[in-house]
């Protein structure tokens, strides 16, 4: 079907009280994992592309955001598709014409004065070419740099962001942690409910690989309406690939690159079900 919006799915998710999950793709072989979990389940996703991945791929965004693109165009769900954790205006401003109907703008490395005008700068780029921003608060545990551990974000220097920048989502520091490979992250329930009161956007959650699924419910019930989930698929895949490695001698990729693939649709199944 076409392309849906991250917005669209995003509001459509806020106005029934659920949530939306948003998938990270490094590889061919992710995007199409996650489609076919989410068509397994009936749900619509979210495709994300971090400058990470970009990276990964020669610093390149249009042959991955080519590929990924046609596997949600193809999708018997909707299926929007994100660009995630972008730093650069550069790399920013390389989704127009993609097919990418969002982008996660993170200036969190910054002093808050500087964060809110690098990213007042990058909503107005964004909103002038028809897409929707959203922007992070709080420094998420789990990177080096400006994402420390136990930092938690404040409802109202929230609403003042909020307010000063004019982003369609903020993703807030809760408790979750980037790249955690066990599920013990500890959420702050609490804070996700006056989050919710203060701000009049949609809060996302990032690090969610980290949170139990009991946890990743109650957080939607408390006022999470995007769930940010990487490292969970990639510890998926990865485990695929040993396992038939392992198990014979394999040259053909295709031999462990199928079953890492519909390791990632079981994680992805399993997970928007849970928490919709």
């Amino acid at each position: 079907m076409p392309l849906a919006a991250t917005g669209q799915l995003v509001n459509r998710a806020r106005a029934t009280n659920t949530a939306i999950a948003a998938f990270n793709v490094i590889t061919l072989e992710h995007a199409e994992g996650i489609v076919a979990g989410a068509e397994q389940a009936g749900r619509a996703v979210i495709l994300q592309i971090s400058e990470n991945a970009v990276r990964f791929h020669h610093g390149r965004l249009a042959p991955i955001a080519a590929a990924v693109t046609a596997v949600a165009e193809l999708a018997a769900v909707p299926v929007a598709v994100h660009l995630d954790h972008v730093e650069s205006r550069d790399l920013l401003h390389a989704a127009q014409g993609t097919g990418i109907s969002s982008a996660m703008f993170d200036a969190s490395r910054l002093d808050y004065t500087d964060n809110v005008s690098a990213t007042v700068e990058a909503v107005g780029w964004a909103h002038a070419h028809g897409l929707w921003l959203e922007a992070e608060l709080g420094e998420v545990g789990g990177k080096d740099g400006a994402h420390a551990p136990g930092v938690r974000t404040d409802p109202a220097e929230a609403a003042e962001f909020v307010a000063a920048t004019g982003v369609d989502a903020l993703a807030v520091a809760v408790g979750s942690s980037h790249a955690m490979t066990d599920r013990t992250a500890a959420l702050d329930l609490a804070l996700i409910g006056r989050l919710r009161e203060a701000l009049p956007v949609p809060l996302v959650l990032h690090g969610s690989s980290g949170v139990p699924d009991d946890d990743l419910v109650r957080a939607v019930r408390a006022g999470i309406v995007k769930i940010n989930v990487g490292t969970i698929l990639n510890v998926a895949f990865t485990k695929a690939v040993r396992a038939e490695l392992a198990a014979a001698p394999v040259i053909d990729p295709r031999k462990y690159l199928a079953p890492a693939r519909d390791a990632i649709a079981r994680t992805v199944a399993h997970l928007v079900t849970t928490i919709s």
